[in-house]
């Protein structure tokens, strides 16, 4: 994992290579509905706004991202920034939650690598949080950003198990 300085932001990315085409990759991971496929943590994932591949669009996670001190579930409201299906790319923005990570940027880009391989490399930027070291919240963060990556693979394969010729 990478640690970035600069902007007052706390910054981290994590990549990983999926055995996986590109296109495949990108279908499971730009699709909302899609998202607790591959993100272990999160239980369910609802649009709240706009058109899910244009800029604006707004989407409520919930699941178990954090433990809360209440037992209640983790929940982020995000907002897509930009999307470009033709450089395999999103940027996200997370707006509010009960997590602290409000006003955190979120990026995924895909890169071919090989034939029957991508590249994912996930880059965040939060602000500084009181009483949490930098060195924690990012290391966490990447761990649960390289639990997700780690989990594509055996999402896709699912995936083309579950879907029956034509």
């Amino acid at each position: 994992m990478a640690i970035e300085v600069g902007n007052g932001k706390w910054h981290g990315s994590v990549g990983g290579i999926v055995c996986a085409p590109i296109d495949k990759v990108w279908s499971l991971v730009s699709e909302t509905k899609r998202l607790p496929q591959w993100m272990p943590m999160v239980e369910t994932c609802t649009a709240l706004a706009g058109d899910e591949d244009e800029p604006g669009y707004v989407r409520l996670v919930s699941g178990f991202m954090f433990p809360q001190q209440d037992g209640e579930r983790s929940w982020i409201r995000e907002r897509l920034i930009s999307m470009d299906s033709s450089s395999y790319t999103y940027v996200y923005v997370m707006e509010a939650s009960n997590v602290g990570l409000d006003g955190s940027i979120n990026s995924l880009k895909l890169v071919h690598y090989g034939d029957q391989s991508t590249l994912i490399q996930w880059s965040f930027q939060i602000n500084p949080l009181e009483d949490v070291s930098e060195d924690s919240i990012v290391d966490y963060l990447g761990f649960l950003y390289k639990s997700c990556i780690n989990k594509i693979e055996g999402a896709i394969v699912s995936a083309s198990r579950n879907v029956s010729p034509a």
